[in-house]
């Protein structure tokens, strides 16, 4: 028996098939991403594996697009969005407070695909989230006879009903998750994801915000109608190399190392980090929203075809070129904001914040770098490393692989059915030797 493991990116689908008994990696393939119905682009990628079930991700279309909606912003919607990065979503808006005509307004025109309703610790403060609920249950008039068809909307509504998260204070949980049923809106219920002040507890919600993208994203018919879609896809791609990279610092875990992964595409890139984990239990509980065990962030201004520009313009505004130049290479441009970015999220974190500067692999990713020969790569990374005190002391000295056959997401993808698989694949992906470049900086 084989599996194909797929990937439904913006741009391209990307297949591996693996031997799920052994992990190993029989071949790869690739075809464009068609928009307009994604499995045909899965049936193209695939079509030399005809006898292998598919399991896929997709981040087609945008993927999964987030809005938190919290009690305030520097710890109850903080903890949301650290949540929902988690969960591999693009967080496109954060609301914190009572929601009130403007700020509903600022939430619809974000056009979320999901609201993750944040508040209060287990226990503590209700009235916000009760007061966020009401609002968001009685905020749209009724389309079609049912009240199942109501939308959010302040001076407009949405094209379509926006499933809920809630995932606040428990002790106000059934009171909560019945108001927004009463208006009509979907509701997948989560445990809190700041139980405690100081102590963030992300993983319910991430079950939760995968249902959601599973029911309302693949089986709501965006990316296509035909319903192998729905028994293929596992998981929003990013959540699925979050798992990966999950695997990949286990197979590492007698070197006690942090893992960074570094994901440039076509429309975002990505830095995920997964901590030592004897280092980061010494640091738990040191700040007030709490240190996520696994990390993520997402640049959506920072792909290398689909928002190129946008991608110029951040440069720019990191001191990395002047306005008109194109000073940069784009991978080197997008490498190096990321990094620069993630280094100051983390920094947020407070002690515990510090897992990617001290790095133990870094691990490359994206059409950018596997398509590159090795003298590029090293051309690209010996740049970002000279970015002292910002995205170079993440590389600077690190050892560095390049994921060429885009294995990270199978192995995400196999992790919970088959450990073993993805466990051999992880290590796999560490021994090819030839793909690993010498520390540099």
């Amino acid at each position: 028996m084989t599996l194909a493991c797929v990937d439904i990116g913006s741009t391209f689908t990307k297949a591996a098939l693996v031997d799920p008994a052994t992990g190993h990696l029989l071949a790869t393939a690739q075809a464009p991403t068609t928009l307009d119905d994604v499995v045909t682009g899965v049936l193209a990628a695939t079509a030399g594996f005809p006898e292998a079930p598919v399991v896929a991700c997709s981040s087609a279309g945008g993927g999964l697009r987030l809005a938190v909606v919290g009690y305030e912003q520097l710890i109850s919607a903080e903890a949301g969005h650290r949540a929902a990065l988690s969960a591999g979503a693009r967080v496109v808006h954060v609301a914190a407070g009572l929601l009130d005509a403007d700020r509903l307004d600022a939430l619809r025109a974000a056009e979320p695909d999901v609201v993750l309703l944040v508040g209060g610790t287990d226990g503590g403060e209700a009235s916000v989230l009760r007061a966020n609920a009401a609002v968001l249950a009685s905020s749209a008039p009724v389309q079609g006879p049912s009240a199942s068809a109501r939308v959010l909307g302040g001076s407009g509504v949405l094209p379509r009903s926006v499933p809920v998260v809630l995932a606040g204070n428990v002790a106000v949980r059934d009171e909560v998750a019945a108001v927004l049923r009463d208006g009509g809106l979907p509701v997948h219920e989560a445990d809190n994801v700041l139980p405690d002040i100081g102590r963030l507890a992300p993983e319910s919600a991430r079950t939760a915000i995968r249902a959601v993208f599973l029911e309302h994203v693949i089986g709501g018919g965006r990316l296509s109608t035909d319903p192998g879609l729905r028994s293929w896809v596992r998981a929003v791609t990013p959540d699925a190399v979050l798992e990966g990279v999950t695997v990949l610092a286990r197979v590492l875990a007698p070197e006690r190392v942090s893992v960074v992964v570094l994901d440039v595409g076509g429309a975002t890139t990505d830095v995920y980090c997964v901590p030592d984990p004897d280092a980061e239990q010494a640091t738990l509980g040191r700040e007030a929203v709490g240190v996520p065990a696994r990390r993520r962030t997402v640049e959506g201004d920072l792909g290398v075809s689909w928002s190129v520009e946008a991608l110029r313009a951040a440069a720019v505004a990191e001191g990395l070129g002047e306005p008109g130049d194109d000073p940069l290479d784009l991978g080197e441009a997008a490498a190096t904001v990321a990094l620069r970015r993630h280094l100051r999220a983390e920094a947020g974190y407070g002690p515990g914040g510090a897992s990617a500067r001290s790095a133990g692999l870094v691990v490359l990713s994206g059409g950018v770098f596997r398509h590159a020969d090795r003298a590029a790569v090293d051309r690209v990374l010996t740049r970002v490393a000279a970015d002292a005190g910002g995205a170079g002391s993440v590389l600077a000295g690190t050892p560095v692989i390049v994921d060429r056959s885009y294995v990270l997401a199978a192995i995400g993808l196999l992790a919970a059915e088959h450990p073993h698989a993805a466990a051999a694949l992880a290590r796999d992906l560490l021994g090819s030797r030839q793909q690993v470049i010498p520390p540099v900086g």
